[in-house]
């Protein structure tokens, strides 16, 4: 089989995992050394960093093979697939002739089970060392690694990787266990402890090294990410969001991903035969977001009672939906309140938040200063006092917001917003 036909195999295999991004990874360049450098088709894709960037990677399997089965996954050994393998030396080749042209400035590296885990895994590992020991490569690398692998060889690909991570597919073990028999969730997530440990002692290794003002360029991955699918299994929102807090918590990861599974040819009848919502996906993204950044727990963003308990409410979004349900914690004083309750406001980000709470200081704030802020008064008016407006008078209860805010779009404008000015009532 020739290369060109092997990338279009391995990379559309590779589609399905979405935990690449390279936030976090150090920015490197090739001022110095003999590496080539990027200024800036098939298997390509894109993540950002933190500052923005857009970083193209180049995205692939190492092989599609696979001694596992697990049911949801394309590759698995019993699927009916197209199977392609490359070998350390193409994708080393692949991915410098891709480099050399900017056309990518990283790679995404991850690979089915071919022998075992460790004969896989000296695989991956061997391409990331190769690339940075002897062709001085300074993209950005991110290693899918293997739970089942040895802990010597996992260590070994954060030497090389900027990032590394270790998909835990599923949150429950007992649908582990039906699902991917092969996997265990005990097993990967000590797997993960040990990476944790690492990057925490090469953390401070670094920071003694600063005290000390000795150069070193000694690193090891910036972080770990994890992988969850959505919709494989019976588990409910909240299973899912208690096994990411438990993993951001516990084993410091960087992000974990969602992905809604999507029914492959000739699946397995014990899997669903629809694929959930996309919008779920996006929930639970949004629901994540709520738990790093805006100091929410898990049993806040679901209903405990009622037919929806355990899940996010599909039509609106985690937060106004808990703010609906503590409707008697609002309207909240934008002056007066905590830094925390001020996050709780629908419609307003920990940028606007903390805006907001140095503004005070010297002023007064009314609802032309929270445009000029680009505050979302779309959703924030309903659950904040100003000077200038004061909900309670509206007398607007949760279902008649909630009517506000569901889809259709066209019936989300509030009915008090047309009392505003033109200046307020434009789109913020």
């Amino acid at each position: 089989m020739d290369l060109g036909r092997k990338l279009e195999i391995l990379a559309d295999a590779a589609k399905y995992d979405a935990s690449c991004a390279s936030s976090g990874a150090n920015r490197r360049n090739s001022l110095s050394g003999k590496g080539v450098g990027s200024a800036g088709g098939t298997g390509i894709c894109h993540s950002y960093a933190p500052d923005g960037r857009c970083i193209s990677l180049l995205k692939i399997l190492m092989t599609n093979a696979c001694i596992y089965d697990c049911h949801y996954c394309i590759n698995r050994r019993s699927s009916n697939v197209e199977r392609a393998k490359m070998s350390p030396e193409e994708v080393i080749s692949l991915t410098l002739d891709f480099y050399k042209r900017n056309y990518i400035e990283g790679l995404f590296l991850s690979s089915g089970i071919i022998r075992d885990a460790d004969y896989t895994m000296a695989m991956v590992v061997r391409v990331a060392r190769e690339l940075r020991e002897i062709h001085d490569f300074r993209g950005y690398i991110h290693l899918k690694t293997i739970p089942e692998a040895s802990q010597e060889l996992i260590e070994e690909a954060g030497k090389y990787a900027d990032r590394i991570s270790i998909n835990i597919e599923l949150p429950a073990e007992e649908s582990l266990r039906i699902l991917a028999p092969e996997k265990n969730l005990q097993r990967t997530q000590q797997a993960m402890g040990g990476i944790r440990t690492r990057i925490e002692n090469e953390k401070a290794e670094a920071q003694d090294r600063r005290k000390r003002k000795i150069k070193s360029t000694k690193q090891f991955a910036t972080g770990q990410s994890t992988q969850m699918i959505v919709g494989a299994d019976d588990s409910n929102d909240s299973t899912m969001l208690e096994r990411s807090d438990l993993l951001y918590r516990g084993y410091h990861l960087k992000r974990v991903y969602y992905s809604a599974f999507s029914p492959i040819p000739a699946s397995s009848s014990i899997l669903p035969s629809k694929a959930p919502p996309l919008i779920r996906e996006h929930r639970l993204y949004q629901a994540d977001w709520l738990m790093r950044f805006y100091e929410f727990d898990v049993e806040e963003l679901t209903p405990t009672e009622g037919i929806d308990a355990g899940n996010l409410d599909l039509d609106i979004d985690p937060k106004l939906a808990w703010a609906l349900r503590n409707r008697e914690k609002f309207p909240v004083d934008i002056h007066t309140a905590p830094r925390e309750q001020l996050l709780r406001i629908p419609g307003l980000g920990v940028r606007n938040t903390d805006r907001i709470i140095q503004a005070r200081r010297w002023s007064t704030l009314r609802l032309n200063d929270l445009v000029k802020l680009r505050v979302n008064l779309k959703k924030c008016l309903p659950f904040i006092i100003t000077p200038d407006h004061n909900p309670i008078k509206l007398g607007l209860d949760c279902e008649r917001l909630r009517s506000r805010f569901a889809p259709p779009p066209e019936q989300l404008e509030f009915e008090f917003m047309e009392t505003k000015s033109s200046a307020i009532t434009g789109e913020v």
